[in-house]
């Protein structure tokens, strides 16, 4: 199952304590995935569809607590890509179907659509939050945090995008918006803000089983670039190491420690006996005791010496 699916069976478990926050909720799924249709003698029908039971299941239960109306649970099975369930709620034409959309700001009392949310619908925070909760049951993913941090709400209706955008700003959420296909994105990126979006919807459990993998991975994350620059260190001392052993032996094979400084002669020496050593530990073994750079200062004249003798033979 993944995160997205999980979060979503939560999501379907949580219901608003009062009726305007789950008329609210409920406006936007159909706005997400609900369909209205007007046959003949304009008798009035709706449909909304979801590939997930919980949430078919939710919506008909919000349906049924609120208006209690007539509803049916029709269930489809796809033929093409991936051949899941598509679970259709359905209220066919019936008295009370015009004023159950008048209520959730689809119609007017005249009976004509209506493109723009009623803002009597989500005068209270706790609306707007069950709104989003409804969008993203409709239209949302969220990626695991072991990968990408990304969760996005897709709707094929660009001003209901631009109005979504607006509600999480208005939530200090900075959605951004985006378009892909015929189809409008309103997503997030960073991991508080995810974070943020899944407390304000009531996903707990998800935003627990969230934090707890960005923790790992940050951890994870961590670890590995201190084991890398462990070793990226380790590789340039052993590399000095090799260079300055290959300098000493060059000089000694050549004009012998005899013909160098006595303070030059001491470090060669150590070098030799201990080339594993780093530098602080070279210094260590001096009387007096040196510091790292003095050290660093005596390999780097043995160097110039090597260098003067390789240059001299070619």
């Amino acid at each position: 199952m993944s995160f997205s699916v999980a979060t979503k069976n939560e999501l379907a478990r949580v219901t608003g304590r009062q009726s305007c926050c789950r008329l609210a909720e409920l406006a936007a799924l159909i706005r997400m995935d609900g369909s209205i249709q007007i046959s003949g003698g304009r008798l009035v029908s709706l449909n909304i569809s979801t590939e997930n039971a919980a949430v078919a299941r939710k919506i008909l239960s919000m349906i049924k607590g609120l208006f209690d109306i007539h509803t049916e649970v029709l269930v489809q099975r796809k033929t093409r890509l991936r051949k899941n369930n598509v679970y259709l709620v359905h209220i066919p034409p019936q008295p009370g179907v015009n004023m159950l959309l008048n209520r959730l700001g689809m119609i007017d009392r005249d009976g004509r659509l209506v493109n723009d949310i009623r803002e009597d619908l989500l005068k209270k925070e706790c609306c707007r939050r069950a709104y989003l909760r409804g969008v993203f049951l409709g239209g949302g993913s969220v990626n695991s945090p072991e990968g990408n941090y990304h969760l996005e709400l897709i709707t094929d209706n660009e001003k209901h995008a631009g109005y979504i955008g607006r509600l999480m700003q208005k939530l200090r959420l900075p959605a951004k918006l985006s378009e892909r296909k015929n189809w409008h994105v309103v997503y997030l990126k960073g991991s508080e803000q995810i974070v943020r979006f899944l407390n304000i919807i009531g996903a707990h459990s998800a935003l627990l089983n969230f934090e707890n993998a960005r923790i790992y991975k940050d951890m994870r994350n961590q670890v590995n670039r201190l084991v890398n620059c462990e070793t990226a260190n380790l590789n340039k001392t052993v590399n000095a190491s090799v260079r300055q052993l290959e300098n000493i032996k060059l000089v000694r094979d050549t004009m012998g420690f005899e013909h160098i400084p006595v303070s030059l002669r001491e470090v060669a020496e150590l070098r030799v006996k201990y080339p594993d050593a780093s530098l602080k530990e070279l210094g260590g073994f001096l009387q007096p005791r040196l510091s790292k750079s003095g050290i660093n200062h005596r390999l780097r004249k043995i160097e110039e010496i090597a260098d003067n003798i390789r240059r001299k033979k070619f």
